[in-house]
């Protein structure tokens, strides 16, 4: 089977699925990304105070993690399709049409986000200013882009094998510049205060200052669940975790959420305080660029770039596989690159940038609902006599309870935040009203009845999972029997790779203990150049292995 197949329409097959640390690299590397710098200094802008950072950031990336393992991993490892493929089964193609143009546009724009992370950074190499404004004040910033862009693309196309790849190349190193950039530029906030400044003193006077009483843990927490609600709640990560052997990997999330979600923005907004205090200017003045530079120099640009990349690879190639469900007789890679085309566009326009955990709020509330209707008919249909596919088997183009369930969802979020519920709340009351309308709906229409040919597609699907099953049972044996085939590909460079990283550390904490700054930042760059180096060639000797191996 060739790596470039991406079973678009049907369940991936058993030889396609993937290793664990494919999702491990995924999961870090997409969310320790470019757009974590943007909201670790909102938080820091907004006036949040240091408890509520913490303790909120506990709470809902927690409640995150578990929704991806419990809620989106199980349907897909069940199910092994895209969340299009199993929505048009549920809902037909009427109604995917609708939802994959709003998922895709969602999903354009908020990669178009992080390719402008990107871009930030590489504009400081061609003394561009910082663009904090909807519309691009430098004709060369969108050259900028576009650029960034296009490399972007590049491996977009190429599917899922080499977006989690670069992933594994680039998020070990990324998620040590966070931390990096944090105790660098935390002696700086400290040196205001007086000798021996707790961590709490000196959160409290300069990064998480607790000047909103309007913004508080509840805040947090429902802002750290819900920013990805679309990717756990909504499904859309069915894409991803459909490679996946076993469930189980949804407990991967807790590497991007508890390390570039919780660990990254606490680091973005010490980084970020630190950084305006250098320049003397505001927090909201600062773009990611400007913000890492300042915190790691030379080494700081390609962080950012990084970040940006790690995170709309994955976000491009959804949006791909989103309007290549419009028709599956597209070629995929020629839609990913079309849609690549219009996200680059959008990326030269910064204006998400101000408005960014406004949008992607908004973005799981508009697609949370439509998760809902699958879950219920995943998990809740076959507990209550139910049938599945209820709506295909009667012919119907649009299943109209969905679709009625989507909008009453919508309608009742939109009533409660005219009443004052705050957007970040409105999920969960959308969810539950999603489920309810599409369980009554349903049960009136049909959902309740027998269908012949739900036996057949039911034994059909049976057969098809002991098959994965047996397959899998001997291909660990297999693993078992030629365990430590190819490991002399890896194990040098594999050595440089913990070399490059101990010696980043060690900068880092020299910087930390009172070393200087400038120093520091200029000599960065060297063990980040060899750390890339050496990690492909790890990369590349573990893809070896493996083909050996099968």
């Amino acid at each position: 089977m060739s790596y470039s197949a991406e079973f678009e329409t049907t369940p991936v097959s058993a030889d396609q699925l993937q290793p664990a640390r494919y999702f491990a690299a995924s999961y870090a590397g997409e969310h320790v990304a470019g757009t974590e710098f943007v909201i670790g200094a909102m938080f820091v802008a907004w006036g949040v105070s240091t408890a509520d950072i913490f303790w909120g950031l506990l709470w809902g990336n927690l409640l995150a993690v578990l929704s991806w393992t419990f809620v989106c991993a199980p349907i897909a490892v069940d199910t092994r399709l895209t969340l299009y493929a199993y929505l048009k089964r549920i809902a037909g193609p009427g109604t995917i049409r609708l939802y994959s143009v709003v998922n895709g546009i969602l999903f354009c724009i908020l990669a178009g986000t992080m390719i402008t992370v990107s871009a930030s950074a590489v504009r400081i190499l061609f003394d561009i200013p910082a663009q904090v404004h909807w519309y691009p004040s430098d004709w060369r910033f969108v050259l900028v882009a576009l650029a960034v862009g296009a490399v972007v693309v590049a491996i977009a196309i190429k599917g899922f094998r080499r977006v989690a790849q670069f992933a594994e190349v680039c998020a070990p190193w990324m998620i040590l510049m966070f931390v990096a950039g944090a105790l660098s530029m935390y002696p700086v906030l400290q040196a205001e205060l007086e000798e021996g400044a707790s961590f709490r003193e000196v959160a409290d006077s300069f990064i998480w200052q607790g000047n909103n009483s309007e913004f508080t843990a509840w805040h947090v927490a429902a802002f750290a669940w819900i920013c990805n609600l679309a990717m756990h709640g909504g499904l859309s990560d069915m894409t991803v975790l459909r490679y996946a052997k076993r469930y189980q990997y949804g407990y991967f999330s807790a590497l991007g959420m508890f390390i570039g979600h919780y660990l990254a923005w606490v680091c973005a907004g010490v980084m970020g305080a630190g950084a305006a205090l250098l320049l003397g200017k505001s927090i909201g003045q600062l773009d990611a660029g400007g913000v890492a530079y300042e915190a790691l120099g030379a080494a700081g640009i390609l962080a950012v770039m990084i970040a940006g990349w790690t995170t709309s690879n994955p976000t491009i190639y959804r949006a791909g596989l989103a309007f290549h469900s419009l028709n599956p007789g597209w070629n995929r890679a020629v839609v990913t690159a079309v849609v690549g085309i219009v996200t680059t566009v959008i990326a030269c326009f910064p204006f998400v940038f101000s408005r960014l955990m406004d949008f992607v709020g908004l973005m799981g509330l508009l697609l949370a609902p439509v998760g809902a209707v699958i879950v219920t008919e995943h998990w809740l249909f076959p507990r209550l006599g139910y049938t599945r596919y209820w709506s295909h088997y009667r012919g119907n183009t649009t299943n109209m309870p969905a679709v009625a369930a989507w909008a009453i969802a919508l309608l009742v979020a939109f009533g409660l935040n005219q009443a004052g519920v705050h957007l970040f709340f409105l999920l969960a009351p959308a969810w539950i009203t999603a489920t309810v309308a599409y369980l009554v709906l349903a049960g009136a229409m049909g959902a309740k009845q027998d269908y012949p040919q739900a036996s057949v597609d039911a034994l059909a699907e049976d057969q098809r999972k002991q098959a994965e099953a047996a397959f899998l049972a001997g291909a660990a044996a297999a693993h078992s029997a030629g365990a430590g085939r190819g490991s002399r590909q890896r194990s040098v460079p594999g050595l440089v790779v913990l070399l490059a990283l101990a010696c980043c550390a060690g900068m880092s904490l020299w910087a930390f203990g009172g070393g200087e700054l400038e120093r520091f930042r200029d000599w960065l760059w060297l063990p980040t150049v060899v750390y890339f180096v050496a990690a492909i060639f790890w990369v590349a000797g573990g893809e070896a292995g493996e083909r050996n191996d099968a």
